[in-house]
């Protein structure tokens, strides 16, 4: 029996039975915390595989005029959009990540549950295309899994020293370490990253 395909039909169902456990209900603190501190409101910015889209909305409410809104699944984006009747709709990206194409880059990609959605082969195209889309200079913020999960994912896990190697080369690692302000069911088992883009 070959692996299960992890695409749109998947991830629509995923949400039709109700099976989303990354969902903790609001903004990330961490990510919260991060958006609080940013005065440069004019800043592009890209929240893929974002579901709810409670970081979005955050966003959007503190006064970020250029945040987009990114899923695969159309029950994510029919879920956002019920939540977010006043977000602009050229501001959400009913796509894949991966065959993303726009004629400008972002500042800043912010990841939350999209990463550990990836399957380990996989990764070294999420590294390639996330650092295609960010402008010169742009940033990689936001939480990885610093655990090993027992049972084949999704989400899928790993460590500080392999994240090193396989960012490393693409990007400044300005900040890779344990999350200091996890919700408490993840404490301990995040790892907050700030990576700038290399040429």
């Amino acid at each position: 029996m070959g692996k299960i395909k992890l695409n749109k039909a998947y991830w629509d169902y995923r949400y039709q039975s109700n099976e989303i456990g990354w969902d903790i209900g609001f903004v990330s603190p961490a990510i919260k915390n991060w958006l609080d501190t940013q005065k440069n409101k004019d800043l592009r910015i890209l929240i893929p595989g974002a579901g709810a889209g409670y970081e979005v909305s955050y966003a959007h409410h503190l006064g970020f005029k250029n945040v987009f809104y990114m899923d695969i699944s159309t029950e994510a984006v029919a879920l956002f959009k019920s939540k977010n009747a006043k977000f602009p709709d050229d501001r959400i990206l009913s796509a894949d990540f991966f065959d993303l194409k726009l004629p400008s880059f972002f500042d800043v990609i912010i990841e939350q549950t999209f990463f550990c959605a990836q399957r380990p082969e996989d990764r070294k195209k999420y590294v390639k295309k996330s650092h295609e889309l960010l402008q010169m200079g742009g940033q990689l913020i936001g939480l990885l899994f610093g655990i090993q999960f027992e049972k084949d994912g999704p989400p899928f896990g790993g460590e500080i020293d392999e994240y090193r190697l396989l960012f490393g080369q693409d990007y400044q690692i300005d900040h890779l370490q344990i999350c200091s302000n996890s919700i408490k069911e993840r404490a301990g088992s995040e790892i907050w990253m700030e990576m700038t883009k290399k040429s």
